[in-house]
């Protein structure tokens, strides 16, 4: 299902594309629409993590489907692997890059995909958003 996706890094002009895109990802999901309309100003990508070279995109039929640091993908395309490959190209980048882990706070709902990755449970941690979930992934 991941067929001719490309995993690139994000170029800072791009910014606007993955914050419209994380923005439809998050008012998709009920949990979020109702803290992210109260709270427009929580998509906002650091410029500065997109020019380091730490935020990837997936891309297919030359269009940004996906992204990762914080891991939306449109909705009309979950369920067909894009975020799973994102994980594992993180994976790839933080082992080159000498981590042992990665660390994820995770909305509620999305505690099967995190665990279907690899990560574990560590608990609860409170967020702007309310009750989030903390996952780690050795490497």
């Amino acid at each position: 299902m991941t067929h001719n996706v490309l995993i690139r890094p994000a170029v800072v002009s791009e910014r606007q594309v993955l914050e419209s895109l994380q923005r439809r990802a998050s008012l998709n999901n009920p949990g979020d629409r109702e803290a992210l309309l109260a709270n427009p100003d929580a998509i906002e990508l650091p410029l500065d993590q997109i020019a380091a070279g730490q935020v990837f995109v997936a891309e297919r039929d030359q269009a940004i489907v996906g992204f990762s640091m914080v891991l939306p993908v449109e909705p009309h395309l979950w369920g067909h692997g894009i975020g799973r490959l994102l994980v594992e190209h993180c994976v790839i980048f933080a082992r080159a890059h000498g981590s042992t882990a990665l660390h994820v706070v995770g909305n509620p709902h999305a505690e099967r995909f995190y665990r279907g990755c690899g990560f574990e449970m560590l608990g609860t941690v409170d967020t702007r958003f309310g009750l989030g979930l903390s996952f780690r992934r050795t490497l």
